[in-house]
């Protein structure tokens, strides 16, 4: 990123430049996305009050925001829940390993092979 880039925004009849750390390709696309929900106001509303408008917009996309924001928040304590189920899920396994005696080889039924077909060995 360059420091202190320079760009000119055109909003709701307004012209004016702002000075930014940001990489102008970013600031663009927040504000031609800003320019999409400003256009779907105006196609939603009978006002042409431009600050009206551009309240609206406001109000449109700090609604998605706070929206995202939760359903990140609700995400995260689904992942941590998941986690700890996991985690005790592991525990218990342990324990039961731990607690379970290995079976000993002498306690395994040894399988002998079958010589009993009439085949004889020379």
């Amino acid at each position: 990123m360059k420091s202190g880039n320079t760009m000119k925004i055109e909003l709701l009849g307004t012209s004016f430049s702002i000075q930014t750390d940001e990489d102008p390709r970013h600031l663009q696309d927040i504000v031609d996305y800003l320019k999409t929900k400003i256009q779907e106001i105006r196609s939603s509303v009978s006002t042409s009050d431009e600050l009206k408008v551009s309240i609206l917009a406001a109000l449109l996309v700090t609604d998605e925001l706070f929206k995202e924001r939760a359903a990140t928040k609700h995400n995260g304590i689904e992942a941590e829940q998941v986690q700890k189920i996991t985690q005790r899920i592991l525990r218990e396994l342990e324990q039961t390993l731990r607690s379970s005696p290995l079976p000993d080889e002498a306690d395994s039924p040894v399988h002998e092979p079958n010589t009993s077909s009439g085949d004889s060995c020379p």
